[in-house]
């Protein structure tokens, strides 16, 4: 451990010694502090979030992600192609334990500059926060500077119910030549359409069962946050249209039942408070809507309904956040640290900058892969282009979407700017994927393929 802390120190004095830590230090600062005051909100509490954590936050990963692949692939490759990698190899020091103290320096360097960009972006909030009108003022003390849980209803299980339906659907002789497949997707779709689906004129109820947190927040106000959909709505992706809505929220039966009606748009998220003092006896809160109008509202499985809830402070989630930034910075020094392993530091930063590329174009992967082709499929004709690239990127880009998808999910910068809670089991699942198993895998490709390489080789080949 003596001699990786050794190799750490002298990675973080060279980063040091290049003016590195300075310069980005600056360029954080510009960011963070000159940012939002260049730009102006529109004077809401979700405005000034956007601006104040959104950008700095992403401003920092992202100038954070291009220094680490840059300083990652240029302190083991200029190392070598260098000849100054040679002065410690002749001691006795394992490579390993060489590329695990580079590592680790790079880690340290990230630690200084995004705690310091962590502290000017929560400075920056607390001071641009005062100059918010009073009301906006108490909207973000109340739903984006917290950290809010959510509890959403059970989801009923179908798969039974399916399973019978689509039995009994092909045991009909009008349906003895429907696809097995494609009937059982078209009776979970109408099964989850009535569970979904408020009619015209009627009421749904959910009981929505806090756990464990029922008895800490018992006392607190409680937010429901609502999104619904309408026929309309859906085939034409209107927002304007408002419906009304009438919501019942408490025991049943009991006198502190509470009420309100509210005009809601559809397809956009709408928060409701709620008294304290709604929950019964078990921690279950019970939701009722009723809707009056001509139209059906369809509240989505998903986010349809949702009661959130005060679980920790801002400032215990931002650091929750920061820590998660953290472990992806992690992953992207061990895959530039890999690349230098065996690559000269023109090429290595070009691979470890196109993994990033690809990260990040998951979009256009997935249309391709749904597609089959990336030719894409012609709208008036409904038909699919062809190439004979097809046969290699819809695999490959299967392949790189799998790889994506175990990492993916972990969104820190959008749930601080909506005030939703970042729970220490994600923090600790995003360590143990980004860490633990991506990174490891990047750290021992790396350290198998540095430890064979011939030094002496790559020196005389310069």
């Amino acid at each position: 451990m003596q001699q990786i802390l050794a190799i750490a120190r002298l990675t973080f004095r060279a980063a040091y010694r290049f003016k590195l830590v300075l310069i980005l230090s600056l360029v954080l600062l510009g960011g963070v502090v000159l940012l939002p005051l260049v730009l102006e909100g529109d004077g809401t509490a979700q405005g000034f979030a956007q601006i104040v954590i959104t950008y700095t936050l992403s401003i920092t990963a992202a100038l954070l992600a291009i220094s680490t692949l840059w300083l990652a692939c240029g302190t083991l490759a200029g190392d070598v192609e260098y000849g100054t990698i040679q002065t410690i190899t002749v001691k006795p020091v394992s490579r390993w334990r060489v590329w695990l103290g580079k590592w680790l320096g790079v880690m340290i360097l990230n630690a200084v500059l995004l705690g310091l960009a962590g502290a000017f972006t929560f400075g920056a909030m607390k001071w641009r926060a005062t100059k918010l009108p009073p009301e906006q003022r108490q909207v973000l003390d109340n739903e984006v500077l917290v950290s809010r849980a959510s509890a959403k209803p059970p989801v009923p299980e179908l798969d039974k119910a399916v399973d019978q339906l689509t039995k009994q659907r092909l045991e009909e002789s009008s349906a003895a030549d429907l696809n097995e497949e494609l009937l059982r997707q078209q009776i979970r779709i109408q099964l989850e359409a009535q569970i979904q689906t408020v009619p015209p004129k009627y009421s749904r109820r959910w009981m929505i069962d806090l756990g464990a947190a029922a008895d800490d927040v018992r006392d607190q106000p409680l937010f429901l946050r609502v999104k619904f959909q309408t026929s309309r709505s859906m085939m034409e992706t209107l927002e304007s249209i408002i419906y009304d809505t009438a919501w019942r929220v408490g025991p049943v039966d009991s006198p502190s039942t509470w009420r309100t009606n509210r005009s809601l748009t559809a397809n956009a998220f709408h928060e409701i408070r709620i008294p304290a003092g709604m929950l019964d006896n078990e921690g279950k809160l019970r939701v009722e809507v009723g809707n009056p109008n001509d139209e059906a509202l369809m509240f989505p499985l998903d986010n349809g309904i949702e009661v959130l809830y005060r679980e920790a402070s801002f400032g215990v989630n931002f650091i929750r956040g920061l820590l998660i930034i953290y472990f992806w910075i992690g992953l992207l020094a061990a895959v530039g640290l890999a690349a230098a392993s065996f690559l000269s530091f023109p090429v290595a930063a070009f691979c470890s900058v196109t993994i990033l590329i690809l990260g990040m174009s998951t979009g256009l992967m997935s249309r391709v892969v749904s597609e089959g082709t990336v030719l894409g499929v012609n709208h008036e004709t409904g038909e699919a282009g062809s190439s004979f690239i097809d046969w290699f990127a819809v695999p490959f880009f299967k392949a790189v979407l799998e790889v994506v998808g175990f990492a993916k999910g972990f969104s820190p910068i959008d749930a601080l700017s909506t005030g939703t809670s970042i729970p220490w089991s994600e923090v600790g699942l995003a360590f143990f994927r980004l860490i633990m198993v991506m990174s490891g895998f990047a750290a021992a490709l790396g350290m198998i393929i540095f430890t064979r390489r011939e030094l002496a080789t790559a020196q005389l080949s310069r």
